[in-house]
């Protein structure tokens, strides 16, 4: 689809006016009409760091997302003209019931994905990422992953936010040769916050690195470890500077740009992204809808880079 024809696609419609599903894209369950699925998570469970509220974020970033009208500039493509989008809702919680949620999850993703759409998820906290990553896994084998964050999420202990990455490690979903986790920073409770994610086989890009040696070097090790392996994108904005991305459950100071972010995604082009998910926006705390916007501007580098990955496919 051109960009002329996108301007007519619901051109009777303002950014502020109509039904805000995702890029005012069609809301159905009917996975036989639809590529890309993108799916609300609205939970935040019992174990947040700092602030709670990620379950409001599934609506705020559907409430700013008409503003992204739908034709990447750098990458000249129109991911609504590639890939049949469609905003499917939310998935089932249980709110104070972590297994219950856990399981909901995980079999509604499985039900997506088995009838060949790929998920593009609006969290909820980070803990979201491992029912769809035991889903994925299913599917896919182990995944290679790039994972935005501030935080490594390997702690020890139970299904939460902060040990996700590792519970994923531990259950083989995830390939440890190709673990890419940028934007780490932020105090410590101890070493091992900065021993255990490379021990379990993590490359891990610090913010400090990120800036010292530019996004250039990040993008190419990236591109390296990942190569022709199914990538999964798990993006918490707190890897990006509370000056970019103010409501986030737990804020670091020292972050990324929302440039790097978007330089990064960018620099994916070409491989072969099957899914992803946008975690930790904290809708109480975003003044100007500044996170929301973000958050809704790295969905719609994700679904360009899975617009390019179908094009590369389809002319293969």
């Amino acid at each position: 689809m051109k960009g002329e024809d996108l301007l007519a696609y619901g051109a009777d419609l303002l950014a502020y006016g109509g039904i805000p599903t995702f890029m005012r894209q069609v809301a159905t369950r009917d996975l036989e009409k639809l590529d890309v699925a993108v799916v609300g998570i609205p939970y935040d469970g019992g174990a947040t760091s700092y602030r709670s509220g990620a379950r409001l974020a599934p609506r705020a970033i559907r409430n700013v997302s008409p503003l992204l009208w739908g034709f990447h500039r750098e990458h000249a493509i129109a991911p609504l003209g590639v890939l049949r989008v469609g905003d499917y809702g939310d998935l089932h919680v249980s709110p104070g019931d972590a297994s219950a949620t856990l399981e909901t999850v995980h079999q509604e993703a499985r039900t997506i994905l088995r009838a060949g759409v790929q998920i593009l998820a609006l969290g909820g906290d980070h803990s979201i990422t491992l029912p769809l990553l035991r889903a994925y896994a299913e599917r896919y084998g182990p995944l290679a992953i790039l994972h935005l964050d501030a935080h490594a999420d390997t702690w020890p202990g139970p299904w939460d936010h902060s040990s996700v990455l590792r519970l994923a490690r531990e259950e083989g979903l995830i390939d440890p040769t190709a673990w890419i986790q940028v934007g780490i920073r932020g105090p410590l409770w101890s070493e091992a916050d900065i021993t255990t994610p490379t021990r379990l086989g993590a490359q891990v890009w610090t913010t400090g690195d990120c800036h010292s040696r530019g996004m250039a070097a990040v993008i190419a090790a990236a591109r390296e470890a990942i190569g022709p392996r199914p990538l999964y994108l798990s993006l918490d904005l707190d890897a990006f500077d509370p000056a970019f991305a103010p409501a986030v459950g737990t804020p670091e100071v020292g972050g990324l740009t929302s440039y790097q972010g978007l330089q990064l995604l960018r620099g994916l082009k070409g491989l072969r992204v099957v899914g992803a998910d946008i975690v930790e926006l904290c809708p109480p705390y975003d003044s100007a809808e500044i996170t929301a916007i973000l958050a809704a501007n790295l969905a719609f580098e994700v679904l360009a880079l899975m617009a390019l990955a179908r094009e590369a496919r389809s002319g293969a």
